[in-house]
């Protein structure tokens, strides 16, 4: 009788390493791209050049092959271990080096898989 109360403690607290609590499964944090501060971000201006862009805001994730350098992509991805996933996405575009346009898709969540 004593086995079989230490053996259902055993299984009971196996079968609890697979679900939430105590002894859930760690998932890290996963973050993807450019971390994107809005006060950097704000700062981007009509009329800057791409030298004053990198400086603000870093490298850009992704370039357009097809517009050389008339396109930059700053994309964000983040998703906390235990949380929802968010997503990010500024593009700049420039005409002679220039900033001509801003468009920020603003910080959204992602439904997970």
């Amino acid at each position: 009788m004593a086995r079989l109360i230490l053996y259902s403690i055993l299984i009971g607290g196996l079968l609890q390493g697979c679900g939430s609590g105590l002894l859930s499964v760690h998932r890290p944090d996963v973050q993807q791209g450019n971390a994107i501060e809005e006060s950097r971000l704000e700062q981007v201006q009509i009329g800057m050049t791409q030298r004053q862009v990198r400086f603000l805001l870093g490298e850009p994730l992704l370039r357009d092959p097809f517009q050389g350098d008339g396109r930059w992509d700053y994309v964000y991805y983040h998703r906390p271990g235990n949380g929802t996933a968010v997503h990010r996405r500024v593009i700049i575009f420039f005409e002679d080096g220039l900033v001509s346009r801003i468009e920020d898709s603003g910080l959204r969540e992602v439904a997970q898989t």
